[in-house]
């Protein structure tokens, strides 16, 4: 089966994506510096002395439109090489920081940071990526989308990657942003996907302050790995639940969480690991909101295919889910054939061969077939529940194969993998037996284990959560209802809210087949 997981659609590029210089900016990335004349600049930039703060102290509200006081010796000429000096001169991350953001016009700043120095010297080759981790994140992420700008080598983007100071980041962290979308960038008009893998992982490993922080990094991450079907690579990161958001080192948004989960349940299907797959589509599908998002109907598809190939059945949704996001799916084929399933065989393989361009584009024939597949065996399986002994002829009708030597083939495989408990005698007669319990002191105590961790999980969750003044005020005015993450859609079902950080035509892999 190599039918792949459909795609969601194509999505307005973000707001935080990299600013492009006009067309009256300048253009030749090269340049050592733009000087901005007093007669030529329209809407000058004001230089305001800030108070002395502590080192490591927050930044200074944007709210008072200050700009950190230019360093000793640097002059008002907007130049690669006062950044330089500033980055290299800084002692508050903080403040310089907010001196990159602020040095100059936005039309400006990027291809400041773009360029080289003078007589062609390449800034990143003077400045040390521990030391100066905020600066060259900076360069870097310029770098990677100003189009005539050069490209950084990729091993210094991987060295960097590994080796930059995660406290000096966490600064700048739209920042982070762009370089993780820039990478995937490079990688993808080099015609080699996989190459931003590695750097990616680094950067996520790193810059997250621990494995179930969500940062904006994960949703990108996981992207890739589906879209260059490096599957196996996002395990060690999905392995870990995600419980912490901090929007303080992360500009998250509510589609942030679904795009992630709903690449985690990807790779989960075309590895046949079907409990992980159906807990991340259930986490996209379901996560609260003012009005479902299109992937979340995307994610509710598959959720319900993983379920019928892993239970036989569907299982309810969380009282959380919103309540047209089951009316809408309603109105689908899919659940006509949810209704068949998995007792009538014919009628599910005629909504098959009627539906079959719609599942074809969606992408999920490949669930499909795989369900259809698996239906003779749940059917088999709750015949053991009514009879004792049956006829393999008997099996057959009931389970719509006429072939009777198919019957037997498909008995001795499931009595194999200890799908049901069964004998079969010379006759063709099938004497079923409810199957041992077998289960010792390890798996006791693992079971245990992990419910002790759960419960201190759930506590410590519950802590942080009573302390949460907007849950409790949410809670106070009985507005449970109304809870949404940051950027929550607020559009009609029908219009495309998701959004793409990468901003480029990175699309999700055309073919996850099954392995």
């Amino acid at each position: 089966m190599s039918e792949s997981l459909p795609s969601p659609p194509e999505q307005p590029p973000r707001a935080m994506e990299p600013e492009e210089p006009s067309s009256t900016s300048p253009t030749a990335s090269t340049s050592a510096s733009v000087s901005i004349v007093a007669a030529e600049a329209t809407t000058p930039a004001a230089v305001v002395a800030l108070p002395p703060t502590a080192p490591g102290a927050p930044p200074p509200s944007p709210s008072t439109g200050a700009v950190p006081l230019m360093p000793v010796g640097i002059d008002n000429d907007i130049s690669l090489m006062n950044v330089i000096t500033a980055i290299t001169t800084a002692t508050s991350p903080p403040h310089l920081s907010q001196y990159l953001k602020n040095f100059a016009p936005k039309e400006v700043r990027e291809v400041v940071l773009a360029s080289m120095l003078p007589e062609g010297q390449d800034p990143l080759a003077i400045l040390d990526i521990q030391a100066n981790t905020l600066g060259i994140l900076y360069i870097l992420s310029a770098r990677l989308h100003v189009p005539s700008a050069p490209r950084p080598p990729l091993n210094y983007i991987e060295d960097f990657c590994s080796n930059f100071v995660a406290e000096q980041a966490r600064f700048a962290p739209d920042r982070v942003t762009l370089l993780a979308a820039g990478i995937v960038q490079a990688a993808e008009q080099e015609g080699n996907l996989r190459a931003a893998i590695l750097p990616m992982q680094a950067l996520l490993l790193r810059y997250s302050p621990s494995p179930s922080h969500l940062t904006t990094i994960h949703p990108i991450f996981a992207r890739i790995c589906v879209s260059s079907r490096a599957f196996t690579v996002a395990l060690p990161i999905l392995a870990h639940p995600i419980t912490t958001i901090d929007l303080a080192i992360s500009d998250l948004t509510y589609n942030d969480n679904l795009v992630y989960h709903y690449a985690g349940g990807m790779i989960y299907a075309a590895l046949r690991r079907w409990a992980e797959a159906e807990e991340y589509f259930e986490i996209c599908a379901c996560s609260p909101g003012a009005v479902p998002a299109a992937i979340q109907l995307e994610a509710l598809k598959k959720l319900v295919l993983v379920q019928l190939i892993r239970e036989g059945k569907t299982s309810p949704l969380p009282k959380y889910t919103h309540p047209n996001l089951s009316r809408l799916f309603k109105n689908t084929p899919y659940s006509a054939f949810v209704n068949a399933y998995p007792h009538h065989r014919s009628q599910l393989r005629t909504i098959v061969e009627a539906e079959g361009p719609l599942f074809s584009a969606e992408k999920t024939l490949g669930l499909i077939n795989e369900a259809l597949e698996r239906a003779p065996r749940w059917s088999i399986r709750k015949l053991t529940a009514t009879y004792l002994t049956l006829h393999l002829s008997d099996i057959g009708r009931a389970v719509g194969i006429e072939n009777e030597s198919h019957v037997r083939t498909l008995i001795f495989d499931m009595i194999q993998s200890s799908e049901i408990c069964a004998r079969l005698s010379a006759d063709g007669t099938v004497s079923f037996s409810d199957p041992p319990f077998q289960f010792g002191k390890a798996d006791v105590d693992k079971v245990l284990g992990s419910a002790q961790e759960q419960c201190t999980l759930l506590a410590r969750l519950e802590r942080e959560m009573a302390r949460s003044k907007e849950y409790l005020a949410k809670a106070v005015k009985g507005k449970d209802d109304n809870v949404s993450w940051p950027g929550a859609p607020t559009a009609p079902m029908e219009e495309d809210i998701s959004v793409d950080r990468v901003g480029s035509n990175f699309s999700w892999a055309e073919d996850v087949g099954f392995v």
